[in-house]
């Protein structure tokens, strides 16, 4: 005991000084950027849902490095890139997230019951409703997503890799990391976390970018005169039952995404409580905090300083931005061919997130005018964001595989 030193009790500290500087500062300012999503997490800036556990885990893994076998640094968290079958047992056994990491995360379970749980949220009549407008929104909100794959190619990443990363401008995080699992593996960590990273951080830009693009005066265009057909609980299920058989058929590959996410649909539509309440609150409550804390462990200075990572963050970023702008462009579109009727800001909707991007348009047009309504637009728009995006992300499996 009287060779006890301060910094071999302390080894979180020890590693710390230890690492190289680059690694030390990456560490550093990841610890900081935890709590900086905490903070605009609680303070309903980001999703607080996923930004609490992201920022917490994110702080906690990087603070609590220590040595293992051999000299080697890591942490009792998860390892992410662990393949031999013996050491994945002995390691389930010692990484206390583990379990969940490889029986949830990294095979899609966790994206099928958020799914799950989303799909029991969304009323598809606001797409049966008005569905030229919602799927012409949805496709042009995907801009991000087609000018990014291109330009990944040029960048020198192969085209699955390039597809995984430009799924990102879909801003569907389960889509994000069901095409990179299958496509790109060796960057699924990466590509994931920046993924649901810029979903989240996007949410608090995408409000300035609007006020940005569009006037006040059409920010405020009241859309509460279309209310759109009248549509039933059984033509609702009848679409369901019908859509996700129609896309099951044609992208196999992406059926356990369409078969997630219409079964809630269904069940919502059937009148089904029990299953109703289920979904929507354990599966999608109880996914969506491991996703979070998940996703923040895996925020390790070691695996985030990787130089394919900088072009990872760039690209997502641009993805997202660009989807945005496409859905403004696809709402300035409908604003003239309506006779100026039609909110454009309705565009940003479709970037999916639902109900996310559908709720920041309704409040900003509020802002612009208290009495103006775009919420059933903008689910509409969102709603059919998330189809387009499974798709989409079904498209790139299928030819890329």
């Amino acid at each position: 005991m009287e060779n006890l030193h301060f910094l071999d009790l302390f080894q979180g500290i020890t590693t710390l000084i230890a690492s190289d500087p680059k690694i030390m500062i990456g560490r550093i300012f990841l610890m900081l950027l935890g709590f900086l999503l905490i903070y605009l997490g609680s303070k309903n800036v980001l999703e607080p849902l996923l930004m609490i556990p992201m920022g917490l885990g994110m702080s906690s893994v990087n603070a609590a490095v220590m040595y293992l076998e051999a000299g080697k640094m890591g942490t009792l968290f998860v390892d992410p890139l662990m393949s031999n079958p013996t050491d994945l047992i002995n390691i389930l056994q010692i990484d206390w997230l583990q379990p969940i990491y490889t029986f949830t995360f990294s095979n899609g379970l966790i994206a099928c019951l958020v799914f799950m749980g989303i799909g029991v949220l969304l009323d598809v009549g606001y797409v049966m409703a008005r569905p030229f407008q919602s799927i012409f929104i949805a496709l042009f909100a995907e801009l991000g997503t087609f000018v990014v794959f291109p330009l990944a190619i040029s960048l020198g990443l192969t085209p699955q890799e390039s597809a995984s990363v430009a799924t990102i401008g879909g801003a569907d995080g389960p889509m994000v990391l069901f095409t990179s699992l299958i496509l790109a593996k060796h960057l699924f960590v990466p590509i994931t976390v920046v993924g649901y990273l810029y979903l989240g951080l996007t949410y608090g830009g995408y409000p300035y970018l609007i006020k940005w693009l569009v006037p006040k005066h059409i920010r405020g265009i009241n859309m509460a005169d279309d209310a759109g057909a009248n549509i039933t609980s059984t033509q609702k299920l009848v679409f369901a039952v019908v859509a996700c058989t129609l896309l099951c058929l044609l992208l196999p590959v992406a059926a356990p995404l369409f078969f997630s996410l219409f079964v809630g649909v269904a069940v919502r539509e059937s009148g089904l409580e029990n299953f109703s309440k289920l979904l929507s609150e354990t599966f999608l409550y109880g996914a969506t905090f491991f996703l979070g804390l998940t996703l923040g462990v895996l925020c390790e200075a070691n695996t985030l300083l990787e130089p394919t990572v900088l072009k990872l963050l760039l690209l997502g970023i641009v993805a997202l931005t660009i989807s945005a702008l496409g859905g403004i462009l696809g709402g300035y579109i409908l604003y003239f061919a309506t006779g100026k009727k039609f909110n454009p800001i309705i565009g940003i909707a479709g970037v999916s997130c639902v109900p996310t991007t559908a709720k920041v348009v309704q409040k900003i047009a509020t802002e612009a005018n208290p009495g103006a309504i775009i919420l059933p637009q903008a689910l509409g728009a969102s709603i059919s964001g998330v189809i387009t995006s499974a798709i989409i992300a079904g498209t790139f499996v299928a030819l890329l595989r």
